[in-house]
């Protein structure tokens, strides 16, 4: 019985979230038709215009399905971004007459409390990510009501039956608290609808479940607690000697000369007691969270080109570990795993093997290569991935990129709903086995930089990782 009401409830979520990408298909047939044309004036074989012709009628029938071949991958990459980063963390498209709610709920670290659980396809929340929703579940929508009635705060938990094929579908036991700060109740032909922002909060672990007999989950959920190791060299450290452990700044040297001159002062200063110990200070440093932090910061730079800046990034290891695990392209087991580690540094350890490794994006169905990690640049402030949703409902975790290829367009560009105010998007498809990737998007002032950029959804992308043997596998 337990399994038939799992089944129905992931049913309801797939009507809420529906994939239709914010398109009407009428509209979206209209597009594919002159598509077709303008693929078939552009083709510089003769086309065949006898309708009885079984070849051609094929042909056109390919065409409709994969759309049109995108011709714009190669561009010059802006040297300034003129785009205003700060706009897309806004989700403007939501509307701005969403009510704000003030103050932040806290749950007792290694407390147990019950919480209404929520799972949407696709969707595995971090802390400290922002969670965009559009409700049309009558359902969700009450309970979401009786949510912002008392802490404003939910569960957020994987959809198991989402899962890649080869994976374990049974659900993960691990979540993470989502804290509402707006919202807003409305009405669209007589059917109620919900806007929500929330935030990631807490991990927390499933202890157990039950559904109420309005269909709702409930949990009841221990919230984990980080554990901080202890300074490994705490014994071998005089406390006389705290003040020679201070690191001077390094005002001269710049980019990757400042970093290493600023380990070099770490290691002189800071694990000169591990000279007094069996164990070399290199091994400390592979523990050693700020050095770690350091090393990750390097390898975003040849990732996102500087497009990131780090000062607003967060400064504690915890907080700067789920940072990176929210923007970066993993599959949903691997997301799950890190968000498994309680412990910063060995997450910091996961995501910087993981960061070393991969060199490709390819498409989780066909393996086609798509992008390169050099590619990977950052539109928000948020990050080079943020979530966001359609006019559907459905949620997607969309990674922003100077260029991609092989890809195919489907439709013409619009600005409605835009998730980046000023451009104008256009759906994108596998080229191979026309699996929808995202979307281009393009802008529509010429002053804006860059002038185009692609928006790959987290679960049609997949890292490719370089073995011992300079073969490409994908996990």
């Amino acid at each position: 019985m337990a399994d038939d009401m799992d089944d129905e409830d992931g049913r309801m979520q797939e009507e809420e979230g529906r994939e239709d990408d914010g398109d009407d298909p009428e509209e979206l047939d209209g597009d594919l038709d002159d598509d077709i044309i303008q693929e078939d004036e552009d083709d510089d074989s003769p086309a065949e215009e006898d309708d009885d012709n079984n070849e051609g009628l094929l042909r056109r029938l390919r065409l409709h399905i994969r759309g049109r071949l995108d011709r714009d991958r190669v561009q010059k990459r802006p040297t300034k971004v003129t785009y205003d980063a700060s706009l897309p963390t806004t989700h403007s498209y939501l509307g701005n007459d969403l009510e704000e709610y003030s103050g932040r709920t806290v749950l007792d670290e290694d407390s147990y409390v019950s919480l209404p659980l929520l799972h949407l396809p696709g969707v595995i929340l971090v802390p400290g990510q922002t969670l965009p929703l559009h409700l049309f579940n009558q359902r969700i929508i009450s309970m979401m009501k009786h949510v912002i009635q008392n802490n404003r705060t939910f569960g957020m938990i994987h959809d198991g039956h989402n899962m890649q094929p080869g994976h374990d579908e049974s659900p993960a036991n691990i979540g993470t608290t989502a804290e509402i700060y707006s919202a807003k109740e409305e009405e669209d032909s007589g059917v109620e609808t919900m806007r929500i922002k929330a935030t990631g909060r807490q991990r927390f672990q499933i202890m157990e479940t039950r559904r109420q007999a309005d269909g709702i989950l409930i949990g009841r959920v221990r919230i984990i607690t980080e554990s901080v190791l202890p300074d490994p060299l705490e014994g071998a450290r005089c406390s006389s000697h705290d003040r020679l452990r201070l690191i001077p700044p390094l005002k001269q040297a710049k980019g990757v000369e400042r970093d290493m001159a600023w380990i070099k002062q770490r290691r002189k200063r800071y694990l000169r007691p591990a000279q007094w110990t069996w164990i070399p200070p290199w091994v400390y440093e592979m523990y050693d969270a700020e050095v770690l932090m350091l090393h990750i910061k390097t390898e975003l730079k040849s990732w996102f080109e500087d497009s990131v800046k780090f000062d607003t990034v967060p400064s504690k290891p915890s907080d700067f570990s789920f940072w990176v695990a929210s923007n970066i392209p993993l599959a949903d087991s691997q997301r799950l795993k890190l968000l498994e580690i309680n412990c910063p540094v060995q997450r910091l350890r996961r995501e910087l093997d993981i960061l070393r490794k991969c060199t490709l994006l390819h498409c989780t169905e066909c393996g086609l290569d798509i992008a390169n990690k050099s590619d990977v640049f950052s539109m928000s402030l948020d990050g080079p991935m943020a979530a966001y949703v359609n006019p559907g409902g459905y949620v997607h975790d969309t990674l922003t990129l100077y260029s991609a290829h092989n890809l195919n367009l489907v439709g013409r560009p619009t600005k409605e709903n835009s998730w980046f105010p000023g451009y104008a998007w256009t759906i994108l498809q596998c080229r191979h086995c026309t699996n929808h990737m995202g979307w281009k998007f393009t802008a529509v002032k010429r002053k804006l930089k860059p002038e185009m950029f692609w928006g790959l959804t987290r679960s049609a992308v997949q890292p490719g990782f370089k073995d011992t043997q300079d073969q490409l596998h994908l996990i």
